[in-house]
C-alpha cells in the first residue's frame, strides 16, 4: 500500500515537472516571438526611412533605386494589412491572401534584386536595368493595388448592403410605431380600465383615487452604452 502511495505521489510530481517545463517553454516561444516581431518593425521603420530619405536626398540611380524600393514595401504592406483585416469577417478573402503570398515571393525577389543594384560600383550599368526594374515594380504593386482595392470596395459594398436592409427595417418600425396617426385609430387604454374613465375623474387615466403610481424602472447598468448618447440628468430634490 505505501509503495503504491509512493509511485503515485511520484508521478504526480513528474507530471508537475512535466508540466511546469511544458508551460516554461511555451511562455519563453511567446516572448521570443514578441522580441522577434519588435525587432521586424524596428528594423523595417529604419530601412523605410533611410529609403525615404535616399530618395529625396539623393540623385540618379541611387534615388531612383530607393524609390523603387520604398514604393514596393509600401503597396505590399498596405495590401497584407488590407487583406488580413478583411479575411476574419470574410471568408472569401483567404484565396485572395492565398494569391498575395503568391505575389510577395516576387515582391521579395524584386526587393532583394534592387537592394544588391544599391552596391553596385558600376552605375551606367545600373541606369541600364532601371527600365526593366522599374516595369517589374509596377506589375507587382499594380496587382497588389488591384487585391487591395477590391477587398475594400467589397467590404464596403457589404457595409451598404446592410445599412439599406436596416433602414428599411426601421421604416417598417417607424411606420407601426405611428399607427395612431391613422383615421380609425383610437388610444390605447390599460387592461381592465374602461376609456376616459380617469380623464372623467379629473385624474390621471387608469390610476384608483389614493393608489400608488407604478415604480419606473431603472435602466439596466449593463446595456450597451453608445457614443452618441446623453447622460440621464439626475433628478434634483429640494
Amino acid at each position: 500500500m505505501e509503495a503504491t502511495i509512493i509511485t503515485i505521489m511520484a508521478l504526480l510530481f513528474l507530471s508537475f515537472v512535466a508540466l511546469g517545463v511544458f508551460v516554461t517553454v511555451k511562455v519563453a516561444k511567446a516572448a521570443k516571438r514578441g522580441v522577434d516581431r519588435t525587432i521586424d518593425q524596428a528594423r523595417r521603420t529604419v530601412e523605410d526611412t533611410t529609403l525615404r530619405a535616399k530618395s529625396f536626398g539623393q540623385a540618379g540611380v541611387a534615388s531612383e533605386l530607393a524609390r523603387l524600393r520604398l514604393t514596393l514595401r509600401t503597396s505590399m504592406r498596405a495590401t497584407q494589412e488590407a487583406l488580413q483585416a478583411g479575411a476574419v469577417e470574410d471568408a472569401s478573402l483567404k484565396e485572395s491572401l492565398e494569391l498575395f503570398h503568391r505575389l510577395s515571393a516576387h515582391g521579395l525577389e524584386l526587393d532583394g534584386d534592387l537592394k544588391r543594384l544599391e552596391r553596385e560600383p558600376d552605375r551606367s550599368w545600373v541606369a541600364g536595368q532601371l527600365p526593366d526594374l522599374t516595369a517589374r515594380t509596377e506589375r507587382i504593386t499594380g496587382s497588389a493595388d488591384a487585391l487591395r482595392r477590391a477587398a475594400r470596395d467589397r467590404a464596403v459594398r457589404f457595409a451598404e448592403d446592410d445599412l439599406s436592409t436596416l433602414s428599411a427595417q426601421i421604416d417598417v418600425e417607424a411606420g407601426a410605431l405611428r399607427h395612431w396617426t391613422g383615421p380609425e385609430a383610437t388610444p390605447r387604454t390599460a387592461p381592465g380600465t374602461a376609456p376616459g374613465a380617469g380623464a372623467a375623474r379629473g385624474g390621471a387615466p387608469g390610476t384608483a383615487p389614493g393608489a400608488e403610481p407604478s415604480a419606473i424602472t431603472a435602466p439596466d447598468p449593463r446595456r450597451t452604452a453608445y457614443p452618441w448618447e446623453k447622460s440621464a440628468r439626475p433628478e434634483t430634490t429640494t
